[in-house]
């Protein structure tokens, strides 16, 4: 066991400094204002940077929560203070006896941390323990605050460092988190079967929405399936296929180069070696890679917006949008596009990851990110270590050579078959034969590991220095759902099987890998982010009072899917459960003008709440206007909820149903409202 960081003891960080220190107020979404006194600083000779966020002595109650972003920027101690509604962190804080610390954890640059990558958990401890210091001079007496780490997907790798390896934590909550094989293979798996189901995704969608057929496999011919059984099988939620209707592979061009830099070879072998899937001739690799050439007719430069830059602050430290800073985006005012001589050959050119090379002319060696085709026209798009798209129009003429490739785009996609850990990772089964071997060729190096551990500084070793509180999402589209089970398993595996000493594992139904307050389709699903919050505040009462939080989510993960029972009580974990019926079914077909009549059936685990709120929306309203009341029973811990509604048009409706619960039943409390959905069809002729 290695030793265990005390940032007291580290020279590195024993001169600390505040260059603010001011009183500030914050306003809730009722109007309430909250005044706290608001530090900033460092530490001299390191590039660390913290903001201390401070209650009044009144509302105090001797903690602070410390959030970690997934990919921390230089500035990303400032990201919070902008942050308004249930998304404030500091508000949450203020609210509930604690101050916030955050800090840009020693960055100079998005994405890496120093030349020492154990500087986020060092940083990080350093920040705390500085905090407790400030914290006695603010309050004006002796004490200890305690102290409680969390962050999500790769903040979530931090989180676990942090409270692995150092003793500056007294409970973590990390979120949505990966296992150490999840980087690049969780994002190569969606990436391939979005490629070979791109013209079937619609029909995917509609087998697995409210009232379908229930079998996203109708339909799709053997290649197809394969696809989407391996995808599935790897754990990619079948529910979450409505986020790939536009393709979006998430981090995946972002984490790319990386493996390209760490592992050449394989970008050669995909296309010659037997094995790989770019070596056969007559397979989908071959039919979707595009190495093309061709000289520019005409090029449309935009303008670009005006923009104030001076003193913005980058407020993108979630975790489905912290990476994205790492691309730099231009705001143009038209869409940027490169004519060519000739029209794009083939019906069906799959253009994703494609990158223009310009080969002759000012613009040589400069490259861009395609976007889409129409024709003979090529339309560009932001891109990951490409060059400035206005600035590099703008260099064109008229007969400059360009080259278009796709070729490493489309080979990183079966990466994950050629990175086979060991047996304990069931997702990789369908890649082993009846002995375990793998069957694909496999890399010199796994690099899951060096990835999942690069920004932490250290891998997940189970030895857990605080308790843990790991909060979990069904839908996760970019950490699958299995992995969280995994870090629950690998802290079992180091106590003598006893984790509830230590662990508790929270699973939320319906909820993506986003940990923003609104979803990005608050009618497929919703957040989590309150049964976070809820987790926050009972981590602190387990560890200050003794009160130990609800058991684990009851669950079971088939290879890499993770299964929950249907009822409340069985299912467990804090968040409400609710089955949605249109006229006593999952679709409803009615005459336009008919009156449908629609009921909500919810419940809270045990102990874990009371309803609090019921809301629908019938005709795609993202506000859910209609509020409704429950018809309560057993104490507020089950209702039903019935509502009508007529449709005047024909068309296929999809209504939803969105349930809160609040630990207290407390209708006033803005942060801890912890909500579930759920939808029927109506098909109105």
């Amino acid at each position: 066991m290695s030793e265990i960081y005390d940032a007291k003891k580290d020279p590195q960080f024993s001169k600390g400094f505040i260059d603010i220190d001011e009183m500030r107020t914050r306003t809730l979404e009722d109007e309430r204002e909250l005044p706290y006194r608001y530090m900033h600083g460092g530490f001299e000779g390191t590039d660390v940077k913290f903001s201390f966020c401070f209650p009044e002595k009144e509302s105090y109650e001797g903690r602070f929560y410390q959030y970690l972003s997934p990919f921390p920027g230089p500035d990303e101690e400032l990201a919070s203070l902008p942050m308004t509604g249930e998304d404030d962190k500091i508000a949450f804080c203020l609210t509930h006896g604690a101050y916030y610390v955050e800090s840009n954890m020693g960055s100079k640059a998005i994405f890496t941390n120093s030349d020492d990558n154990t500087m986020t958990h060092r940083s990080s401890a350093a920040s705390a323990e500085f905090s407790r210091e400030m914290a006695q001079k603010v309050y004006g007496y002796e004490h200890r605050p305690y102290g409680y780490v969390y962050g999500g997907s790769g903040g979530g790798y931090r989180t676990i460092a942090c409270i692995e390896n150092t003793n500056a934590f007294d409970g973590g909550a990390p979120y949505v988190i990966g296992s150490p094989y999840a980087i690049p293979n969780c994002q190569t798996t969606r990436a391939y079967a979005e490629r070979i189901l791109r013209h079937k995704i619609p029909q995917i969608i509609d087998a697995m929405d409210a009232g379908g057929s229930g079998d996203p496999y109708a339909g799709l011919n053997e290649e197809e399936a394969a696809a989407l059984r391996e995808a599935t099988l790897f754990g990619y939620p079948l529910k979450s296929w409505f986020c790939s209707a536009d393709l979006d592979d998430g981090a995946l061009p972002v984490l790319m180069p990386g493996v390209k830099m760490q592992d050449p070879e394989y970008f050669e072998d995909y296309w010659k070696v037997p094995g790989y899937l770019g070596a056969d001739p007559d397979g989908n690799a071959v039919r979707d890679r595009i190495r093309l050439d061709g000289k520019i007719a005409q090029v449309n430069v935009p303008g670009l917006k005006a923009q104030i830059l001076e003193g913005k602050i980058d407020t993108r430290n979630g975790v489905n949008d912290a990476w994205r800073k790492m691309i730099a985006s231009e705001e143009m005012d038209d869409e940027p596009w490169v004519e060519l001589e000739t029209e794009f050959p083939g019906k069906d050119p799959y253009v994703k990851g494609a990158v223009m090379t310009f080969l002759t002319g000012a613009a040589k060696g400069r490259r861009l990110q395609l976007g889409r085709i129409d024709g003979n026209r090529v339309y560009l798009t932001d891109g990951f270590g490409m060059d400035n798209i206005v600035e590099t129009l703008k260099m064109l003429s008229q007969g400059d050579e360009i080259h278009m490739d796709n070729s490493d785009y489309v080979a990183v996609q079966t990466y994950h078959r050629h990175q086979v850990p060991s047996c304990d990772y069931h997702a990789w089964d369908q890649f082993r034969d009846a002995e375990g071997n793998p069957l694909y060729p496999q890399q010199k190096v796994l690099l899951g590991p060096g990835f999942s551990s690069n920004g932490p500084g250290c891998k997940q070793n189970g030895l857990v220095q605080a308790k843990v509180l790991i909060v979990a999402a069904l839908m996760d589209e970019q950490a699958y759902p299995w992995q969280a089970d995994w870090y629950r398993r690998k802290i079992a595996s180091v106590h003598d099987g006893n984790e509830k000493d230590y662990c508790r594992l929270w699973y939320f139904d319906n909820v993506l890998h986003d940990d923003r307050a609104a979803s990005v389709d608050e009618l497929h699903v919703t957040t989590y982010a309150p049964g976070l919050k809820q987790a926050l505040v009972d981590l602190a009462a387990w560890v200050e009072k003794g009160i130990e939080p609800l058991p684990s989510s009851h669950y079971r993960v088939n290879v890499g899917s993770v299964e929950v029972p249907d009822l409340a009580d069985e299912r467990g974990g804090i968040q409400p459960v609710v089955c949605a019926a249109a006229n006593g079914g999952k679709c409803a077909r009615v005459k336009a003008g008919e009156c449908v009549q629609f009921t909500a059936e919810a419940e809270v685990p045990k102990d874990a709440g009371v309803l609090t709120y019921v809301e629908w929306s019938f005709e795609g309203e993202t506000d859910y206007p209609y509020k409704g009341e429950f018809e309560l029973t057993d104490g507020g811990k089950s209702g039903t909820a019935r509502a009508e509604h007529v449709f005047a048009k024909p068309g296929t409706y999809f209504a939803a149903v969105r349930v809160k619960s609040q630990r207290d039943g407390d209708k006033s409390e803005p942060f801890t409202q912890i909500k579930n959905v759920d939808r029927v069809r109506v098909v109105v002729e």
